[in-house]
């Protein structure tokens, strides 16, 4: 038996700590989608809805939705439709089996590339169980996350076989890995500037400004070469064609989120106030890598309001770190490599261009942290070389670290069970955050608490008073209640805010309709069909609107649209049947009132108007 286990230590081992990530991470097979962005992404997207249909196949190809061009997560959206349908569970363990793939593959290409098992088996237990990195495991939305990270991992090793031998046909699989990576999420654009780091470090794949050889690479120890002279241009040309297309994916993904208006623009935030906050932010990551408490889903961006001394305290420290790691490149490289690492494979998501309201995101950590975690790992065991309590030392400390970060993630999973768990602790921890209010009162609408979805519209919008979501919410709520010129107030405070949503304008010509105020609520619901010709609620609201007022032709013309784009809608079939026959022409408005029994047969007043027309044709007849 102690054979059998001395022999299989090591597979042994890594299973353990599978077993730990699924320990820690299958809580979530019970969790539910939120209603922040899991909207966008599943429950209310109808080409993921529609599984691997080839309208939503060639949507995926085509669509930049919501930011960014990543047709393979929307591939494995659909997919997981296919198998769970809208059952949250399923598409979260998808997530976890991603996760749990890409720390074995880290693993195993950090060992390939060091020799060095324990070390590296560390880090990929700190990559597996940081708290850090719950996000983008335990949110649906981050599937673009751990699957592009599964592609990075698999280019890393396909990487690493092609410097054992480097052939054509072995290049071939870093293209077609680094190709996928990139059709997931734009996060792999860095990733030919890490495979220069790993070149030098643990690769070594350069000695006095020439390639080493194949032996080189075998036989020489991780971190012991002196590493002289300056890169070869033959790795840079080696790496061209992975450039080119990290740049052409720059460009597409830039002009995406140009055209989808999530970049926020220069004149909203100030170049100062994004340099200050990604000076901060990079130290905070740092912080909260150490001591990972209080993270949020959301941390709300100050602007021009983050004290400079954090940005000129951050900018200093930063600094010191890099010359320190260039001081002891030859002697230390690894401290180099993953210190750059770091900073480089933030650039994209650091903020200098702004996409979204946030000052920074746990789930922007999930690659960049590996740089973090080689430092510690290699730095410690380089500490204590020569202490002869090293290997008591650095397995209690390893073990116990892996403990409490294992802990943290365990309480942080928890957290992500639902809309309302998360965003009230993401408000408990943080200040000022109006999207976690406005999140967590959507939460609560939802599950018709309204007295207390209310109240957090209510500190979203103390928060910020031009949050025009916050305000036709509020809108919605109040007419529900009855209170119908509160709610009035609130739609024209967002279309104030936001002249063109079409919403706003449909939900208030809605309301005014039902006060009566008909030629209001006209101009309203043909505002929101100007804005968005494609709106089917509109075009029936505007016909109900135009046939109170006796202009029953005009409302057929907009419930006729109204089919065209939904033509199974009982209610616009319905409506269009009464429309029609007011202007006589019952044999149509018969027709309608059958579509409205063939998709609703217990539809109790179609049935009434449908024999009293009936009745009327076949007097009419005699």
């Amino acid at each position: 038996m102690t054979q059998v286990l001395k022999k299989y230590r090591n597979q042994l081992i890594l299973a353990i700590l599978v077993l730990l990530v699924i320990a820690v991470f299958w809580q979530m097979s019970n969790h539910e989608f939120l209603v922040y962005d899991d909207n966008l992404y599943v429950t209310d997207n109808r080409y993921v809805q529609s599984g691997f249909s080839k309208e939503s196949i060639v949507w995926a190809f085509t669509t930049n939705h919501p930011h960014f061009w990543m047709p393979l997560t929307w591939l494995t959206l659909m997919l997981d439709f296919e198998l769970f349908g809208l059952n949250a569970g399923g598409y979260h363990i998808t997530n976890l089996l991603f996760h749990i793939f890409n720390t074995l593959l880290l693993f195993f290409v950090l060992q390939k590339m060091t020799g060095a098992f324990w070390r590296s088996l560390f880090v990929a237990a700190l990559f597996a169980l940081h708290p850090l990195h719950v996000e983008s495991v335990a949110w649906v939305t981050e599937r673009k996350d751990v699957l592009s990270t599964f592609f990075w991992m698999l280019v890393m090793y396909s990487y690493v076989m092609y410097v054992e031998r480097p052939v054509w046909s072995r290049y071939c699989f870093i293209l077609l890995f680094f190709i996928l990576g990139l059709l997931s999420k734009p996060m792999l654009v860095t990733l030919p500037f890490v495979l220069l780091l790993l070149d030098y470090w643990p690769l070594q794949r350069l000695q006095m400004g020439k390639l080493k050889n194949e032996t080189d690479l075998k036989n020489k120890k991780s971190g012991r070469t002196s590493h002289a002279g300056s890169f070869p241009l033959s790795l840079i040309w080696e790496k061209l064609p992975l450039f080119a297309i990290a740049a052409l994916l720059i460009i597409i993904n830039f002009i995406a989120q140009r055209s989808s208006l999530a970049v926020v623009p220069f004149e909203n935030l100030s170049l100062n106030a994004r340099l200050a906050n990604a000076l901060v932010s990079y130290s905070k990551y740092i912080g909260k890598m150490i001591w990972p408490l209080n993270l949020s889903v959301f941390y709300p961006h100050t602007g021009d309001a983050l004290p400079m001394w954090q940005a000129i305290f951050s900018g200093i420290l930063l600094l010191c770190f890099s010359l320190v790691a260039i001081r002891l490149l030859k002697r230390l490289p690894f401290l180099a490599v993953g210190w750059f690492w770091y900073l480089g494979t933030l650039v994209p998501v650091i903020g200098i261009t702004q996409v979204g309201a946030q000052a920074m995101a746990d789930r922007f950590t999930y690659v960049p942290l590996i740089g973090l975690f080689i430092m510690v790992a290699w730095g410690v065991q380089h500490i204590f070389k020569n202490w002869r309590h090293q290997r008591e030392v650095l397995s209690f400390s390893a073990a116990a670290a892996i403990i409490f970060f294992t802990a943290c993630s365990w309480i942080q999973v928890q957290h992500w069970k639902n809309s309302i768990t998360l965003f009230q602790h993401s408000v408990n921890v943080t200040e000022n955050n109006f999207l976690g209010h406005y999140n967590l009162a959507i939460g609560l609408k939802n599950r018709e608490r309204t007295e207390e979805a209310i109240s957090h519209f209510k500190e979203a919008l103390k928060i910020d008073s031009n949050y025009a979501d916050a305000h036709k919410n509020l809108g919605r709520l109040m007419a529900q209640k009855g209170d119908f010129n509160e709610a009035i107030s609130y739609f024209q405070n967002a279309l104030k805010i936001n002249p063109n949503d079409a919403k706003a304008h449909k939900d208030l010509g809605v309301i005014l309709g039902q006060r009566g105020n008909l030629e209001e609520s006209v101009y309203h619901l043909e505002e929101a069909i100007r804005i968005r010709p494609d709106y089917a609620d509109a075009h029936v609201n505007l016909g109900v609107a135009l046939n109170r007022l006796g202009r029953s032709e005009e409302a057929v013309e907009h419930y006729y649209k109204a089919l065209k784009i939904d033509p199974d809608d009982a209610n616009t079939h319905f409506n269009l049947g009464v429309a029609l026959a007011r202007i006589g022409s019952l044999d149509k408005a018969v027709f309608h009132f059958k579509e409205v029994l063939a998709i609703n047969p217990d539809d109790i007043d179609a049935r009434d108007n449908l024999g009293t027309l009936l009745k009327i044709m076949e007097g009419g007849s005699r």
